[in-house]
């Protein structure tokens, strides 16, 4: 088995091998994972934080030994503050990085920082006040970042900056924590879930007070959250339909 660290800000991470094939998720500064095929030019990846798998550039990740790897698995919560930050090499070049990479592979890379990190675990009512931080943020399939973001990448990077781990789609987030049966039980910070015409789960955003919810469509933004699912505030329809709600903190 190999093991490797994305060491620049935002690398895309693909369906299939491919430049043109359609972008899964992000791989973040200072993501570790293994590689569990190698090709000429792209790796088949699974990261450690949420497992999730897909294809990456070989010229946009360093490989690492296993101990390093399983050291990092060991490490506590550090990770960057800002919407935008940077790092800097031997040669004092910068590499921009956003909110929420991963600072503990600092030493392995022979980078150094000098910004704001995270360093534990937030409160819950934390929760909502740092998800102002991607307000307006653009709507982009797989992103994860204030530059373009999805839904459940959205609600992800928002709980792993408050120090807590949430998979990758939204689907699959909707099997963690303990349901609850009406909204009246929620409180800020809550997830809140959506299905399509299937009931497939296919949508999440973050309950806020007074029965409002902040989520990604089009962009991230706040919208009215009723029995029935999400009232747009502009178009005065109902655009998704709600199907559970989940406590994960």
């Amino acid at each position: 088995m190999q093991y490797g660290i994305c060491n620049l800000g935002i690398v895309p991470i693909r369906l299939e091998p491919s430049d043109t094939s359609e972008m899964v998720t992000q791989a973040l500064y200072g993501d570790y994972f293994k590689v569990l095929e190698q090709r000429k030019k792209w790796s088949r990846i699974r990261f450690a934080f949420d497992k999730y798998e897909g294809w990456i550039d070989n010229k946009q990740y360093i490989e690492v030994e296993e101990s390093n790897y399983n050291d990092l698995l060991k490490s506590e919560i550090y990770l960057s503050k800002d919407l935008i930050e940077f790092v800097s090499d031997a040669s004092n070049s910068l590499y921009p990085i956003p909110v929420g990479s991963d600072l503990n592979s600092l030493k392995l890379l022979n980078h150094n920082f000098d910004g704001i990190a995270i360093t534990s675990k937030s409160d819950k009512t934390n929760i909502v006040k740092s998800s102002f931080q991607f307000l307006n943020a653009p709507y982009l399939w797989g992103g994860k970042t204030p530059f373009g973001i999805d839904c459940s990448g959205f609600t992800q990077m928002v709980y792993k900056i408050n120090g807590y781990k949430l998979l990758r789609d939204a689907s699959e987030q909707a099997t963690q924590g303990e349901a609850l049966s009406f909204i009246e039980e929620s409180e800020p910070g809550d997830l809140a879930f959506f299905d399509n015409s299937e009931g497939n789960i296919t949508h999440v955003g973050i309950i806020m007070e007074d029965n409002y919810i902040i989520h990604a469509h089009g962009k991230i933004r706040i919208d009215r959250l009723d029995h029935s699912g999400i009232y747009n505030i502009d178009k005065k329809i109902h655009t998704h339909k709600l199907r559970v709600i989940k406590k994960i903190v």
